[in-house]
């Protein structure tokens, strides 16, 4: 199981960084509608999201909803990606044998894939193609 569990999860971090580094520096604060968040907010919060769904589904704590500020350009944006993704990774070998901690991993990721497809459509109307998807 713990091998299923990693194989998706880097497939869900390598493309969702790739969508992350698709995204010139310049556009990152391209919102496609004034109502939405820009594409740095966008990815921020599929970051916090790791972190949130990873404390309340996998770990069944109870934190408030509390998101740092967004982080402040492309590179920070990334590397919040990565730790956030090293964060739920590291949760593995502790959820291998908990059924209801599994479902929150895949809720996790579930969660991750929704907003990643909004961000593809953030590349698609700034005319860049989005990585090719891996599944």
């Amino acid at each position: 199981m713990k091998k299923q569990l990693l194989a998706k999860l880097e497939n869900s971090k390598t493309y969702t960084l790739a969508v992350a580094k698709g995204m010139p520096s310049a556009h990152y604060d391209f919102k496609p509608a004034k109502e939405v968040w820009s594409f740095r907010e966008l990815m921020h919060h599929i970051g916090y999201g790791i972190y949130w769904f990873k404390a309340t589904l996998i770990e069944k704590e109870e934190p408030a909803w509390e998101p740092p500020a967004v982080t402040a350009d492309k590179d920070a944006t990334i590397a919040w990606l990565e730790t956030a993704f090293a964060a739920l990774e590291n949760t593995v070998d502790k959820i291998a044998e908990d059924e209801a901690a599994i479902v929150g991993y895949f809720g996790t990721l579930d969660h991750i894939t929704h907003h990643r497809g909004q961000a593809t459509t953030y590349l698609r109307c700034k005319g860049i193609t989005p990585p090719e998807y891996i599944f």
